[in-house]
């Protein structure tokens, strides 16, 4: 069922949407009673001739929240005793946009316009908004139920489509971290939505890739590289009528999977409902293997890739990659010198080993 969508606006002009499993929940009609500060204006951007990419400068987020005690979580539902981001006392999954944002449209007007010649300077239009899964600080995501997990795709997909839709955006990107190992600064099961002014590095790689697939083969790459690992099998870790969880041939980390669906879609909103529907079990299934692989919580990062919002939309496929920086029970991968100083990784587990590895579990 399609969840009840409704939106209010926190104290500081902020945007806050809940996404309810039931009808008439009256969440939108608690006020947010905080006095707080304006929201930051919008980063800075540099270019960096040597890279042709663009550096995000938000030193605002310098001061964000950092591993509060759970009776201070800005993420949980506000109490009695403490009023958090969230005004109901309870919630299903919320959305809100970000306090210490590194991109959004509160744009004012900045003498500089460069650093050097060679170094241009531009706002940092966008958006950045935090997905809480549950009200429940101590979950996590492999604990939610199937139907949880389909409502928060229902609202990553409501906000996928919204924010396409803002002026200067280039490529939105839902995500999770998850462990004080990645980086974590906020302990409750959540996620971030990024709305980039500008293609990333990543997906501009991927993009030239796959536009040179479709001039040799007139095919889509991603499509390409699903059918042959569901061909191969030895790095398919579980699947579904509509999904494929799998290892990479060339996984850069220790442990990775990717899950694709079986049809070609650009983004989460283009998902039918039984594609929906079939992403949390295996999703939920993968979560649990990683948990398992050393018994104790598996830090992770989970990225959406999905199609830019403009030139080059129709080269994209819709995947979800999830990856660890845990090589060993007691050990983690580090990016040293050769993957952060050239970008070239070294990976210390056989990809085929670590579909094994997780089929296994």
């Amino acid at each position: 069922m399609t969840p009840t969508r409704s939106s209010i606006r926190l104290s500081d002009g902020r945007e806050l949407i809940y996404f309810d499993e039931s009808p008439d929940s009256g969440r939108s009609g608690h006020p947010d009673t905080r006095q707080l500060p304006p929201p930051p204006p919008a980063s800075q951007l540099r270019y960096d001739p040597l890279t042709d990419e663009w550096i995000a400068v938000a030193a605002h987020r310098n001061t964000r929240t950092f591993l509060p005690p759970s009776d201070a979580c800005p993420l949980c539902p506000t109490s009695e005793r403490f009023a958090s981001e969230i005004p109901a006392p309870d919630y299903d999954v919320v959305v809100f946009e970000n306090q210490f944002p590194s991109f959004s449209d509160r744009i004012v007007p900045d003498e500089i316009t460069q650093v050097t010649g060679m170094v241009p300077v531009r706002p940092g239009r966008g958006r950045c908004e935090v997905v809480c899964f549950t009200s429940d600080h101590d979950a996590a995501f492999g604990s939610l139920p199937p139907s949880r997990v389909r409502t928060v795709i229902d609202a990553l997909a409501d906000r996928t489509a919204e924010i396409s839709r803002m002026p200067g955006v280039a490529q939105v990107f839902p995500f999770e971290n998850r462990g004080v190992e990645i980086g974590v600064t906020l302990h409750h099961p959540h996620g971030q939505i990024y709305a980039y002014p500008t293609v990333t590095p990543k997906t501009a790689a991927y993009l030239r890739a796959a536009a040179r697939h479709r001039e040799k083969t007139g095919r889509n790459l991603y499509a390409d590289v699903l059918a042959a690992e569901q061909e191969a099998k030895v790095r398919v870790v579980a699947a579904n009528e509509h999904w494929t969880a799998y290892v990479p041939a060339a996984a850069r980390w220790p442990f990775e999977v990717h899950l694709a669906p079986h049809r070609q879609v650009p983004d989460l909103p283009a998902l039918t409902d039984a594609e929906r529907d079939a992403f949390g079990p295996l999703y939920l299934d993968v979560l649990r293997r990683f948990d398992g692989l050393f018994g104790k919580p598996m830090p992770y990062i989970s990225a959406w890739h999905q199609a830019v919002v403009g030139e080059g939309r129709d080269l994209g496929y819709l995947h979800l990659q999830l990856f660890s920086i845990r090589r060993a029970a007691d050990k983690l991968k580090f990016l040293a010198g050769s993957e952060s100083a050239m970008g070239a990784f070294v990976n210390d587990i056989v990809p085929e080993a670590a579909a094994q590895r997780l089929r296994d579990i």
